[in-house]
């Protein structure tokens, strides 16, 4: 059984500076991403290999950040997010470095698999703030660490190429390692640990389960162009994926602390929201493989922009930033109308995004305009999709289930890799032995890009309304004060006391409902006061337990009135009611 504990570290507060610092390591994060994307096509001259080797640098860094981010995810809930957030980053950096220090291929690969384990630091971040911040902050903040993503890969292409463009292309990873030392010390010196815990263990075989299915999955779909669709390789791996997977959601079902509640995953809120999540993905990326690649074909193309590799990533750059300044107008927009409202608002902006492209292809200024349009609809789009998944889940599960949403995002991307390249490939003009990129080929992806954002829309649609007001929604602080002061005569209070009468402060107090779930879980206070809210009326055990005292466990029922509920840790087994 899950259980979790909101003890909070002494002497620690949760800052103005946490979400700043928090959304910064996920733009660091998501740097790895796109850090290599303006000498993608040198890589084999520069580390002396084959193409077909050379795109291992790209795909090692996709798999290991599929495999860490549900992993990372699950550790932080048992462990502390801010600790796994820090060893996140710290093995960014060891990568880095690795690259920075080397042009041998497996050398590199290595390096590059070490930095895409960081991938798992955006729900940790988000997990952080659920965690910490007030109700009233907490809609723009995840919105912001959502989008971070988005905003770390669009701000990175420029960088990269004009440091790729004047310098060693090992400045890079020099650079990259520098921002990764910059976020674990801010970490460090501003975000305090999560006040929340699960109480179990770690599913190991779970972990190695899971991962051995996406490498399955996801090494043919990074691969297929290469290997052949059909290939026997390509086929045997897909088949080799779909029995592994099959086998662990067995496993995880018979698993009393599970990698990923499966039970959880299958509720029609979060599982639509993670469908959904992999066609924004699919969406997000074919930009960034498109306009690229247009702006920088030469005019004697005839339909080429003729622009530099800087320049080029200064006209897609704004894909990034209109992503992060979307996320204040997602936290009004989702207090008023709601987080699906605005996930299927997103949505549309994107699919009037890439219709507007496909008449916009013949100026440098319009791809200007793309990346704009765009990034307001991925922006808003990412940001709604961590309130989904956290207002379906517990507490305690918070990093697990980002994490898993964080993937099936990842799951896009790499299925927009996969048949984008192999779009653009197959409709190549080629020249000189140089396979040339064609406009129909660039339109064709724009196609794809919008059918899966038209089936995004009608995943979002199937969403399930909240049966209770959104505790993620921003709204003003008195709003906030109220639904808190509403919250607590919804739930049981009381005093957990000691044998002789005394109030216990900072006794664990725990809600566990009929199905043996928690439901909920505070510390009492000094005056060994506690307040626990209920997600409705019922049947409930209240458990309570601190340091000299026996432990306590409670029958209590909840018929909506406001009657005390004393737990006296001298009568352990008492039944009360209320």
């Amino acid at each position: 059984m899950t259980q979790s504990t909101t003890d909070r570290p002494a002497g620690r507060a949760a800052s103005g500076a946490v979400v700043p610092v928090l959304a910064f390591a996920g733009i660091v994060v998501a740097v790895m991403q796109t850090l290599l994307v303006p000498v993608i096509k040198d890589l084999p001259q520069l580390l002396d290999t084959a193409p077909s080797d050379a795109t291992w640098v790209l795909t090692s860094t996709l798999l290991s950040g599929a495999v860490a981010t549900p992993i990372m995810g699950r550790l932080g809930d048992l462990y502390g997010k801010r600790r796994m957030l820090i060893t996140s980053l710290a093995v960014m950096v060891v990568g880095a470095l690795v690259s920075a220090f080397t042009s041998d291929l497996l050398t590199m690969i290595v390096g590059r698999t070490l930095q895409g384990f960081a991938m798992g630091a955006i729900p940790l971040g988000i997990g952080l703030m659920r965690d910490m911040l007030p109700r009233e902050r907490l809609g723009s903040a995840m919105a912001l660490m959502s989008s971070s993503i988005g905003v770390g890969g669009g701000l990175a292409l420029p960088a990269a190429a004009l440091v790729a463009q004047h310098s060693d292309w090992h400045v890079l990873f020099y650079g990259a390692a520098g921002l990764g030392v910059l976020a674990i010390a801010l970490t460090l010196l501003v975000v305090p640990e999560s006040p929340m815990r699960a109480e179990g263990s770690f599913d190991l075989p779970g972990a190695l389960g899971l991962s051995t299915g996406l490498v399955l999955f996801l090494l043919p779909i990074t691969k297929g162009s290469d290997w052949g669709w059909t290939s026997g390789t390509t086929l045997g791996l897909f088949a080799a994926a779909a029995v592994v997977l099959v086998l662990w959601g067995v496993l995880e079902l018979h698993v009393k602390a599970p990698l990923v509640d499966l039970r959880t995953t299958a509720r029609p809120a979060v599982l639509f929201t993670n469908l959904a999540s992999i066609m924004v993905g699919v969406s997000f990326y074919v930009v960034s493989l498109v306009l690229p690649q247009l702006l920088q074909l030469p005019k004697s193309t005839g339909y080429g922009l003729g622009q530099s590799m800087v320049v080029a990533g200064l006209l897609v750059a704004p894909l990034g930033l209109t992503m992060m300044f979307t996320a204040p107008v997602y936290a009004r927009l989702s207090a008023k109308y709601g987080p699906k409202v605005t996930l299927i608002l997103g949505l549309l902006i994107i699919a009037i995004g890439y219709g507007a492209g496909l008449g916009l292809m013949s100026a440098p200024w319009q791809s200007l305009v793309i990346s704009v349009l765009l990034g307001a609809g991925i922006g808003l789009a990412y940001s709604s999709l961590p309130a989904l998944i956290v207002g379906a889940v517990p507490a305690s599960e918070t990093g697990a289930a980002n994490g898993l949403n964080t993937l099936m995002r990842s799951i896009g991307t790499s299925v927009s890799s996969a048949v984008i390249g192999m779009v653009l490939a197959n409709t190549a003009n080629h020249v000189g032995g140089v396979a040339i990129p064609t406009m129909h080929g660039f339109r064709v992806s724009f196609l794809i890009a919008t059918a899966a954002v038209a089936i995004g829309l009608l995943l979002a649609l199937f969403l399930p309304k909240p049966n209770h007001a959104p505790q993620l929604r921003a709204s003003s602080e008195e709003d906030a004060n109220l639904a808190r002061a509403e919250a607590v005569l919804r739930g049981f209070r009381g005093r957990v006391l000691a044998a002789d009468g005394s109030p216990v402060a900072r006794a664990k107090v725990t809600l566990i409902d009929r199905h043996g779930r928690q439901a909920g879980a505070t510390l009492s206070g000094e005056d060994g006061n506690y307040t626990l809210t209920v997600p409705a009326g019922g049947a409930f055990v209240l458990a309570a337990r601190a340091t000299g005292h026996g432990p306590l466990a409670s029958s209590a029922t909840h018929a909506g009135d406001e009657r005390p509920v004393d737990l006296d840790l001298s009568l352990p087994g008492e039944t009360v009611s209320a």
